[in-house]
């Protein structure tokens, strides 16, 4: 039996024991003003920090921020949350290099080209009430749940330009049936 649930090219059967406490932390994006991004991801996507590092002889800040709704075991010791911090999945991870501003800094968004890095997704109990909510904050879109070839699913942009994937995960089956092979 597979290890994977689906079968590709390239997958490796045998999970070498040294990874099997291996967790996947963070994704980093590089912004140019951590107010209206700390604002952007704390008010209008409901995140929460939970660890700033500043690191004065290198002139940036690390500000690490979660989704997770449960955060009764974290810790108000310094050492102990930067050590859970670290430890956990799935982790936004902003970078400021203290000389970035909005009018200096422009950063790839991942989908102009070269294309690279593409977005990152937050799935949504009712995606027409979110964007109703985007909408109303003044948050800008790139794609609307009604707009280009895959709709029921969209994607907005933060204050420096990256794209975030809005979906409802119990309708992404429906969404993506038509397109599949």
């Amino acid at each position: 039996m597979s290890r994977h649930f689906e079968s590709a090219p390239g997958l490796c059967e045998d999970k070498d024991t040294a990874t099997n406490d291996f967790v996947f932390n963070q994704t980093m994006l590089r912004i140019a003003d951590p107010e209206r991004s700390l604002d952007f991801y704390t008010r209008i996507m409901g995140m929460t920090l939970l660890r700033k590092l500043d690191f004065k002889d290198m002139k940036f800040s690390l500000y690490f921020l979660t989704a997770e709704k449960d955060l009764s075991a974290i810790s108000k010791d310094e050492a102990t949350r930067t050590t859970q911090t670290f430890g956990r999945p799935a982790m936004l991870e902003l970078t400021h290099n203290w000389d970035d501003t909005p009018e200096n800094a422009d950063y790839h968004n991942g989908n102009s080209e070269p294309k690279g890095f593409g977005h990152i997704g937050f799935h949504v109990p009712d995606l027409e009430a979110a964007c109703s909510r985007f909408e109303d904050l003044g948050v800008s879109f790139q794609k609307r749940p009604d707009e280009g070839s895959m709709k029921g699913l969209a994607f907005i942009k933060d204050p420096d330009g990256y794209w975030i994937e809005i979906f409802d995960a119990t309708k992404v089956s429906d969404v993506c049936r038509d397109h599949l092979e």
